[in-house]
């Protein structure tokens, strides 16, 4: 069996590679996957029968903002391709990532299920990127009913871990852990996080995400489902986690409300993830934050 991991050098792709070693993970330094003549090459050089779709173009809230066509189109047209040629090459199993933004901004009942989808457009402040990865699960789900694929997505919650991007335009987690990390070194007592702290959100390490790719790969389970944990914690309580689990005893929190909170909340159900997958625990925020930062100083990434 061939398998290729588009996204490969990510986060979820080196988590995912530590259980998944003979896989073949590829960068966009190996081919450019918005670009047709790549994504052919690529099929034409490993002939895979399975495609782990991790590729995306992702960053954080004010990028999405500023940037909202370079995230719509990227998106569309890497995720087009790849099932486009899955389909033409005969792969017979096809894993799509998406992302809890693809959900409405508000729906009437939280946890927000599978099916709540399309029950309206995703927040303002992801909204080219949402639908994008709405688009794929639409995709997936078109040609499943046409051609009888067994395709399927997965749909996480936001996601954290050793291998996020620890520079410029960093997910939460990440640039919370290193603006603990250098306000801490440099013997400041408060550090700046933007909107008033109260929007609510679930973070998954990303060696969970990797661990569900896997069982579902292993146990043929095709469902297109949530995959999240149950601690749904507001930012101000993940800071606060965050500074204990960073080694720091107490630093203050400065709210800079000129700046978006964006999605009040978007918590996923993880009701279907529990039936299919009864034995996923994943860690905990305050066991993952510690974990990943005691591996960011070991390596001296910070």
């Amino acid at each position: 069996m061939s398998i290729v991991v588009t996204g490969g050098s990510g986060q979820v792709g080196r988590s995912l590679k530590k259980i998944l070693p003979n896989a073949v993970y590829l960068s966009s330094k190996d081919y450019d996957l918005t670009y047709e003549l790549d994504v052919v090459k690529m099929f034409e050089t490993y002939k895979p029968n399975v495609i782990i779709h991790l590729a995306a173009k992702v960053g954080g809230i004010i990028d999405n903002i500023s940037k909202p066509a370079e995230y719509f189109d990227d998106n569309i047209i890497m995720n087009t391709l790849l099932l486009k040629y899955s389909l033409k090459y005969n792969v017979n199993r096809f894993i799509g990532i998406l992302s809890t933004c693809v959900y409405p901004d508000i729906v009437e009942n939280y946890p927000i299920l599978e099916s709540d989808i399309h029950l309206g457009p995703p927040t303002k402040t992801n909204f080219s990127y949402g639908y994008a990865k709405r688009s794929l699960a639409v995709q997936i789900d078109a040609y499943n009913q046409q051609y009888s694929t067994k395709y399927q997505y997965l749909i996480p919650c936001n996601l954290y871990g050793e291998y996020d991007k620890y520079g410029d335009n960093s997910h939460f987690i990440a640039a919370l852990i290193k603006k603990i990390h250098t306000a801490k070194i440099n013997n400041h007592d408060s550090i700046i996080l933007f909107g008033d702290g109260n929007p609510l959100r679930q973070f998954i390490h990303s060696d969970d995400l990797a661990f569900v790719i896997k069982y579902c790969l292993d146990n043929n389970i095709y469902d297109c489902m949530n995959v999240a944990t149950s601690e749904n914690l507001s930012i101000s309580d993940m800071a606060r986690i965050a500074f204990l689990s960073c080694g720091v005893n107490k630093m203050d929190i400065i709210y800079d409300t000129s700046k978006p909170n964006g999605q009040y909340r978007k918590d996923a159900s993880t009701k279907l993830l529990k039936e299919k997958i009864p034995s996923f625990n994943p860690i905990k925020l305050k066991d993952g934050i510690k974990k990943t930062y005691d591996y960011l100083i070991k390596n001296n990434i910070l």
